[in-house]
């Protein structure tokens, strides 16, 4: 996923959300797929800050993200969650899933370009972020 300008944003993740991602991605059924690869990479290049010290507005685990297709304006609310908590039906994105992983770390204002399935392409842009649950 990369930003308009060719780049991956910036992103900024939960000290308690990297714990508990990274032991995730241990599990031997998932350690080697490509979505494990792909958030590993993700949490790499990632700044990790405490829980408590979390600015306003960043998509963390659990975070309902609204998010607007700067193409065709199509919103979207989708909830970040962890792999088995996800439902297509009720908006509950993997973090596994390419958006998923995507989303990690964002904050309201940026955007990433995304590969839909059906080969469609997206510019989503973050609009609202809520952390009700943290």
């Amino acid at each position: 996923m990369t930003t308009a300008s060719g780049l991956p944003p910036s992103i900024t993740v939960s000290s308690h959300d990297l714990a508990r991602l990274e032991a995730m991605l241990e599990a031997p059924a998932i350690s080697q797929t490509p979505a494990a690869i792909a958030l590993s990479a993700e949490l790499n290049r990632a700044t990790e800050v405490p829980v408590d010290q979390m600015p306003a507005g960043i998509v963390m685990m659990h975070s309902r993200v609204e998010c607007e297709d700067d193409g065709t304006g199509d919103k979207h609310v989708l909830t970040l969650v962890y792999p088995r908590e996800a439902n297509v039906d009720e908006g509950k994105v993997s973090v596994l899933a390419p958006v998923g992983t995507a989303l990690l770390g964002l904050s309201i204002g940026q955007a990433i370009n995304w590969d839909a399935p059906g080969g469609r392409k997206l510019k989503l842009r973050v609009t609202a972020v809520h952390n009700d649950q943290a």
